[in-house]
């Protein structure tokens, strides 16, 4: 007679049963499509306590007893400064999905706090910089974030309308001020809705943002350029619903030939350097 599963065991399973060609699928051909694991890796997942990092450690957790080269996983979490609410359903949640994670602490949102200008800017680099260096201690040459497929449309959306560039989102990238390490992007190919259908299914409440500037607004978000962003893209696809399919692929085909300038490896680079070399081929 079988036993009956473990609340853990059956969010697992939902991964690999009901949600297999939303997440596992999705997640696993990112993994591949992009070689972000490599056999001897040593990763370490870093969890924020929202939905995304916390779906990213399952399914690396799922990976890593399944796969068919080994490596190895540290889970990490840092507490830059979290209310006592905050950090406390970020322990019941690691303990629900049965992770073993190491916090550490640090005092980031309070420095956040104190500069004048760009905040969450500053609370950013300082975080990134942080888990950069908590896994380096580790032993790990990795990081994998928990950006997915909505990020890298919107982050790429944004930097054309705001920005005046037109800039994607990697899905590896190397760390330009911690040498030898690299941050991986697995959930690269996974839609947020689909994460938020599988932590509604399962009964899961996630951290959304929880720093103090954005404590006790009716979102808990600012309203900010992603905001509107996401508004625009959600407007697309009333008349258009493979408008995110298409920003998506967009910088998967970018045509050189086609831009007066275009920035690689830090080096600008003007259509007029081979103009006429090309038009005498």
């Amino acid at each position: 007679m079988s036993r009956e599963l473990l609340r853990h065991e059956l969010i697992e399973r939902s991964i690999i049963k009901k949600y297999r060609k939303e997440l596992w699928n999705p997640f696993t051909y990112a993994v591949n499509k992009y070689e972000l694991i490599k056999p001897g890796d040593k990763i370490a997942v870093c969890i924020s306590g929202g939905k995304d990092s916390m779906l990213l450690a399952k399914l690396m957790q799922e990976l890593c007893r399944h796969s068919a080269y080994p490596f190895e996983v540290e889970y990490i979490a840092m507490d830059p400064g979290y209310s006592a609410e905050n950090r406390r359903r970020l322990e019941e949640n690691i303990d629900i999905l049965r992770l073993p994670v190491h916090i550490f602490e640090s005092d980031i949102f309070a420095a956040a706090d104190s500069a004048a200008k760009s905040p969450c800017y500053l609370c950013a680099r300082m975080r990134r910089g942080a888990l950069y260096a908590e896994a380096q201690r580790l032993g790990c040459g990795k990081i994998a974030l928990g950006h997915h497929f909505n990020d890298v449309i919107e982050t790429t959306l944004m930097a054309l309308l705001y920005g005046a560039q037109l800039q994607g989102m990697m899905p590896k990238l190397h760390s330009t001020n911690f040498p030898g390490m690299e941050l991986i992007r697995p959930l690269y190919c996974v839609h947020e809705e689909d994460i938020s259908a599988w932590a509604r299914y399962n009964g899961l409440t996630f951290l959304r943002c929880a720093c103090r500037l954005t404590e006790g607004t009716e979102t808990g978000e600012l309203v900010s350029k992603r905001r509107e962003t996401k508004e625009l893209i959600a407007r697309l696809k009333l008349e258009s619903p493979n408008v995110e399919k298409s920003i998506f692929n967009a910088i998967h085909e970018v045509s050189l030939d086609t831009f007066p300038a275009y920035k690689t490896r830090g080096v600008e680079h003007w259509f007029l350097e081979d103009y006429d070399q090309r038009g005498n081929k």
